[in-house]
């Protein structure tokens, strides 16, 4: 036997090798792409437009059929439907933040806006544009209403008009110690450097609120009467979560005014009640928890009724999420007003008169912890009512005059029912039922929710399973796990119908089955349940996510030999580190602009969800000191203009994994934020063409450009 048959036959085996490779065409990714919402929206009919109110709660609504656009017009009282061609060319409403998307806020009467001009408030005559400057001591980094700390950062005023019009709630913020942040652009000659406030957890210095009521008739600043806040909110990492001044509720006086200032670790509420002409303060009562307080899930739910002289508080201090009636006097409970094992998520509505309390609740329906139902129920606790007792996810939205509501109930895999209702629950007619049945016709199928048990294999956790629309007998399929870990949110996102949700089932049909798991620690479930990862938000739920893998691959075709995942933001942080603390289970892994140490992410995320620096181990947790246990394939992504996360984080890790001289791949987008925008169709792209070539083992077509968004 001669070298030179040696050679021959070693290149002819590896030639055969090569051939035995499966090669997906343009005309695969095609078919993927013909999953992605742009393409299965036009196969859905008797979808349906926003309500447009009219008097007397009449509405009108346009719903998409294959042959074209119906409207409707409904009359509550007459419990009628109607075609009608009379609102055809009318123009639709408008929706938008409450700034109407400019750098003002309106007073409620609309006479009176307010605008930040050189770090001081001005309030603008609205009929002749006539500014007068209402505060005089703003400087830099210690102006007033701003909206500029951490990963937020504009130039609209954050405040609280008074019911009346003639007082604003706000702040001026102190960011004067504050550590800043820096990212360059990428250009043709020198970059621009960009430079703002980001204090980051373990900093001395963090940004302060100092409180204020400014009369606007008569120009006058009331300064409240206690040491400046935090930079805290009840709800959120940001005191204007819902594009205004958060944690405030005035008398309709305008005389006093209710807020809750919250400890710097969220660990601390105070409730009080501030005297609008003095500012005078009074502590009514404050609660204290052992990990991080929380007011509800999408608002605040929290209410003061000043002409009863009572509160209406949220705690989840029996573990579950509840509401409580308080004596605004002596700051004494008066009584539970919910109760029982489940979870007041969002609270409509409360009716003094009749004193009736209308909210949105998760836990009751039997089928998915998750999917919601609205009730009502009286300030004493008594007269429950379900007002959607319909099995399903119930979204909602009142009439004008809050005397009906519309009801859409779905789930992921039952289509979108739309009613009118009274609100003592009574049918008024039914609306619409979403149509898929030309989208299932071209081979589209809605993903399978699932439920199994967590890493603890006691805990019963939710998700969503994706598979081929085709499937091969007897064939296993690889497995690709998309993760966001929270924990203020999870992995499914909205539990109602949708029939594209990202790019999972177009990932699906190129020969995967997609995952979506629910793990533990997150939220609209117990306090006991949310707190699972406190002190260790590096658990990532991946212990969850195993464990559901390998259950499922009992009743799919899973080969749990080849598990991919990836995730964007905190689901960045959770696949880098599944790759490096699970290298056996999980082999290809793809990471989006990930937190990797949240040292180096703004200070109230980790701070809340983590803990206070001197109290938590955050070197422990952070995934650069895992990156040389690195087995399989890791691509890091990150825009290099990213003022939410950072892209030093992703930096943190390409360096340690360098330093152990680990093979991965790094995709950057120089002037991108924490999304790619024009980008995001090659990244799926590339997200595409990585599972495939590593974890299929198959080549992907060169170059595929997606369709559906043109990049500029």
């Amino acid at each position: 036997m001669n070298k030179y048959w040696l050679t021959v036959t070693a290149c002819a085996i590896a030639v055969a090798s090569n051939a035995q490779q499966k090669k997906l065409t343009t005309q695969d990714y095609q078919r993927a792409e013909s999953f992605m919402g742009y393409n299965t929206a036009k196969f859905i009919d008797n979808v349906i437009s926003p309500p447009n109110w009219l008097e007397n709660d009449q509405f009108w609504y346009t719903k998409k059929t294959e042959k074209g656009t119906e409207t409707y017009l409904v009359d509550p009282v007459k419990k009628t439907k109607t075609l009608t061609t009379a609102y055809n060319n009318a123009n639709l409403p408008t929706f938008g933040r409450r700034r109407g998307g400019g750098n003002e806020v309106s007073s409620p009467d609309g006479k009176k806006a307010i605008l930040i001009k050189d770090y001081n408030l001005y309030v603008k005559d609205v009929a002749s544009g006539k500014l007068t400057q209402l505060t005089t001591d703003g400087i830099k980094d210690y102006g007033y209403a701003t909206d500029n700390a951490g990963w937020k950062h504009s130039d609209g005023p954050i405040l609280r008009w008074s019911p009346d019009s003639k007082k604003i709630a706000t702040f001026q913020q102190d960011q004067r110690n504050s550590k800043d942040m820096y990212l360059v652009t990428t250009n043709v000659g020198a970059p621009k450097l960009k430079a703002w406030k980001y204090p980051l957890p373990g900093d001395k210095q963090i940004a302060t609120i100092r409180r204020v009521i400014i009369d606007v008739e008569n120009p006058k600043i009331i300064s409240l009467n206690i040491p400046a806040d935090p930079h805290r909110a009840t709800l959120s990492d940001d005191i204007s979560s819902s594009g205004t001044f958060d944690d405030i509720d005035w008398k309709a006086d305008g005389t006093e005014l209710a807020f809750v200032s919250t400890s710097r670790d969220h660990k601390n509420e105070k409730f009080r009640i501030a005297n609008a002409t003095t500012g005078a303060v009074r502590e009514v009562f404050e609660e204290t928890v052992k990990t991080q307080y929380e007011s509800g899930q999408g608002n605040i739910n929290w209410s003061y009724l000043p002409a009863s002289k009572e509160i209406i508080w949220y705690s989840e201090r029996d573990n579950w999420g509840h509401l409580y009636l308080y004596d605004a006097t002596t700051g004494k409970v008066k009584n539970q007003i919910t109760k029982g094992d489940w979870v007041v998520t969002r609270v409509l509505k409360v009716e003094e008169k009749s004193r009736t309390i209308y909210f949105i609740a998760n836990g009751s329906d039997k089928i998915n912890p998750y999917f919601s139902h609205c009730y009502k129920i009286g300030f004493d606790g008594k007269n429950l009512i379900d007002l959607t007792p319909e099995p399903g996810n119930h979204a909602v939205a009142f009439s004008p005059s809050e005397k009906y509501f519309i009801d859409n109930n779905s789930q992921p895999d039952v289509p979108t029912a739309t009613a009118l209702k009274d609100f003592n629950g009574n049918l008024i007619t039914e609306l619409e039922k979403t149509d898929v049945s030309r989208l299932t016709a071209t081979g589209w199928k809605a993903p399978t929710p699932v439920s199994v048990k967590a890493g603890d294999n006691k805990t019963d956790i939710y998700g969503l399973v994706f598979t081929p629309a085709k499937m091969d007998a007897g064939k296993k399929y690889p497995v690709i796990d998309y993760i966001y870990p929270g924990p203020q949110g999870g992995s499914v996102g909205s539990w109602s119908f949708a029939a594209s949700r990202g790019d999972h089932q177009a990932l699906a049909e190129l020969g995967f089955i997609v995952v979506l798991i629910e793990g533990t620690s997150n939220p609209e479930r117990s306090k006991s349940f949310h707190d699972m990862s406190y002190g260790n938000m590096s658990t990532n739920t991946l212990e969850d996510q195993i464990a559901a893998i390998k259950q499922l691959a009992a009743k799919y075709p899973i080969d749990t030999a080849k598990v991919g995942i990836w995730g964007h933001s905190g689901g960045g942080f959770a696949t880098a580190t599944a790759m490096f603390r699970y290298p056996d289970f999980f082999k290809v892994g793809i990471s989006e602009s990930g937190n990797h140490d949240n040292r180096n992410y703004e200070d109230d995320w980790g701070e809340r969800y983590n803990g206070l620096a001197e109290n938590v181990d955050y070197e422990a947790q952070a995934n650069q000191n895992y990156a040389k246990n690195l087995k399989g394939k890791l691509m890091l992504v990150h825009g290099m203009m990213d003022d939410n996360v950072p892209p030093y984080n992703t930096l943190l890790v390409a360096e340690a994994l360098e330093k152990a001289n680990k093979s991965f791949d790094l995709v950057i987008f120089p002037n991108s934020a924490h999304g790619y925008g024009p980008y995001s169709p090659y990244m799926m792209r590339r997200r595409w063409d990585y599972f495939v070539q590593h974890l299929l083992g198959a080549e992907p077509p060169k170059d595929y450009k997606m369709q559906g968004t043109e990049m500029r």
